[in-house]
């Protein structure tokens, strides 16, 4: 999540409904129904052609294949969920504020959240949480002696807005942060189609691990005495919460990286990879096989991220998924392909299931909602599901 990646509005550009309610293929007991071409070329059929494999991964177990990435617009009473019908989508990722779900303390506003489980199951979609707190934390969670200082969003909406941000160590901040988890966890850890839950908490902007880090903000985090042993036992929390609170589930990190400020408080190259790393070893050892590995920054545009092939090396020994850094629909040229939103897509698409020394690919890809249901990009995004439905 970089850049412009959300945004006001979704096209309604999907076709009707009662094309897409029998053709949804992400379990593989139903059979692939045939559409006619309208219905292909509206992102409704299940391949091209009406023929062949199903468009959407067939796993029904393990996160897999494409995901719609859903932005919550606090703004309006409800999501809109028309992306999940089309059926070379397998999964729904949502992007929401803690501040928006939990504005009074213990007292959760769940409708947004029943309404994704509720399309979910019948769409037969399976579903990621990408809760944010950080910046986007409610007043109460912050007051009562929390530590905060104020830093200027890094990218995203309102990049450059200045806000309080809590220390990630803080722990008030994150006794309060880990309440709500036991809460979520209560209203929706049995839900069948809840495979994914994004750890989060130490961060920022979203549920990326990455914090402000500007030249001024890195001498902010040493006069607040920033280390990287303070932020790996945070962060090591938060695995423990999660392994306990959501057993059900498997728990996502999305890696961006550490300050590279040294346990002594001075600026040290290299440190926050190192920082990084520990961090996603230590995922592993309490996570064990439901850990996630995920970078949320993927591009074929002229800035690519490094995490991306990091993450990509991970596939085979834990699950996997790339987020598209924007909407190639919208920011084409951010996307690797100016005035040309099919190229862009493709192009980034392919970098993202590029295969790893070992022959492996990435185990789920998100995409931003407007890129699922523009019609330009359908034969790209039938392209990348059919590489899940592939996958070995």
């Amino acid at each position: 999540m970089r850049h412009s990646r959300l945004w006001s509005s979704i096209p309604a550009v999907l076709g009707t409904c009662f094309l897409c309610g029998s053709s949804l293929l992400a379990y593989p007991q139903q059979p692939p129904q045939h559409q006619g071409s309208e219905a292909n070329r509206r992102g409704l059929g299940s391949n091209p052609e009406g023929s062949g494999p199903p468009c959407a991964a067939a796993n029904n177990s393990t996160p897999s294949g494409l995901v719609v990435v859903i932005i919550d617009k606090p703004q309006l009473p409800s999501l809109d969920l028309r992306a999940l019908r089309n059926p070379c989508i397998s999964g729904a990722a949502l992007q929401i504020h803690w501040a928006d779900l939990e504005p009074v303390q213990g007292k959760p506003d769940w409708s947004k959240l029943d309404q994704l489980f509720s399309a979910a199951e019948s769409s037969h979609k399976w579903v990621q949480l990408l809760i944010f707190p950080g910046f986007f934390s409610p007043a109460w969670a912050l007051e009562g002696g929390v530590k905060t200082e104020p830093f200027a969003i890094q990218y995203g909406p309102g990049k450059g807005t200045v806000m309080k941000l809590p220390m990630p160590w803080d722990t008030v901040y994150l006794a309060r942060w880990s309440a709500f988890l036991k809460l979520l966890s209560a209203r929706y850890g049995k839900e069948p189609a809840f495979r994914v839950v994004a750890a989060a908490g130490p961060t920022s902007v979203s549920a990326e691990m990455s914090l402000p880090e500007k030249l001024q903000n890195v001498k902010i985090w040493q006069s607040e005495g920033y280390s990287p042993r303070k932020y790996l036992e945070a962060w090591q929390q938060i695995f423990q919460v999660c392994a306990a609170d959501f057993p059900n589930q498997w728990v996502s990190l999305s890696v961006g990286i550490g300050l590279n400020i040294n346990n002594q408080g001075r600026i040290e190259r290299g440190e926050g990879a190192r920082t990084r790393q520990t961090i996603i070893d230590r995922a592993m050892a309490v996570l064990g096989s439901r850990f996630v590995l995920q970078n949320s920054d993927l591009s074929a545009g002229p800035v690519r991220h490094p995490a991306t092939q990091l993450v990509i090396g991970y596939s085979g020994r834990v699950i996997t998924g790339l987020q598209m850094r924007t909407s190639a629909e919208r920011e084409s040229a951010d996307m690797g392909g100016a005035g040309s939103p099919p190229l862009a897509f493709r192009r980034s698409i392919d970098l993202g299931m590029e295969r790893n020394s070992a022959g492996q690919r990435i185990d789920y890809l998100e995409i931003y909602a407007p890129d699922v249901v523009a019609d330009d990009l359908q034969p790209a995004l039938h392209y990348g599901a059919s590489l899940f439905v592939s996958k070995p």
